[in-house]
């Protein structure tokens, strides 16, 4: 990977840390339902972002994708394999793997 590449990932990682705290601190203050969905939708498409780059070339490989499930685990631990069946076409590729 070159320089410049992993210094943009390291950004992305940086962005959704400040996005993630920002959250828990606004649900600590009992912010507003709305501003907390704003910060989350921000948190998903930084983290779709940062996926989709581990996941293109040249950046693909073995490695990568174990810094994928590392994001994952990290941002969404308390996701469980009943909350995929709740959306029928997810649940045909969940049933697939």
């Amino acid at each position: 990977m070159k320089k410049v590449e992993v210094l943009k990932m390291i950004d992305l990682i940086e962005e959704i840390k400040k996005l993630d705290d920002l959250i828990q601190q606004s649900r600590k203050k009992k912010t507003s339902d709305f501003v907390i969905n704003q910060y989350e939708a921000k948190k998903l498409k930084l983290i779709g972002s940062t996926i989709t780059e581990l996941a293109s070339a040249p950046i693909q490989s073995i490695e990568s994708y174990q810094l994928i499930q590392k994001i994952l685990n990290k941002y969404y631990p308390n996701i469980s394999e009943d909350a995929l069946l709740n959306d029928d076409d997810i649940s045909k590729i969940a049933t697939a793997i």
